[in-house]
């Protein structure tokens, strides 16, 4: 068993599906917290430069999702569980004129879960 680091609630994927049929394909970068608040952006493939200092934490519906290492080891004991809501965002991701916006919300997780997903890396 695969233990995914962040999933995608069904109208996340919907609207995910609907980016890409507008935009190609997507990428997702998860926002520290500054201009954007905590947000994931959705950007097109390659809009957005990662780096060194970025972690690509999986993939969601064949987008990946990075975040930077500092931050990281903030999260690094959640799932990140990827969502949509109504509402202008303050960012230029690409579902914001829709009036919508991708919002992260978490569980940790269990004991179990760490063992296997230390196993991995």
């Amino acid at each position: 068993m695969s233990i995914p680091r962040v999933i995608a609630t069904d109208k996340a994927i919907e609207l995910i599906q609907t980016l890409k049929d507008q935009h190609g394909p997507l990428m997702f970068h998860q926002s520290g917290g500054c201009c954007d608040g905590s947000q994931p952006m959705c950007f097109a493939e390659g809009e957005f430069m990662t780096g060194s200092s970025d972690v690509c934490l999986g993939i969601v519906e064949d987008c990946l999702f990075y975040m930077s290492k500092d931050q990281f080891e903030y999260w690094k004991h959640t799932q990140l569980i990827m969502d949509v809501t109504p509402g202008r965002g303050s960012s230029f991701s690409l579902e914001i004129p829709l009036g919508v916006r991708f919002y992260i919300h978490s569980r940790m997780f269990s004991e179990k879960e760490l063992e296997e997903l230390a196993t991995l890396q």
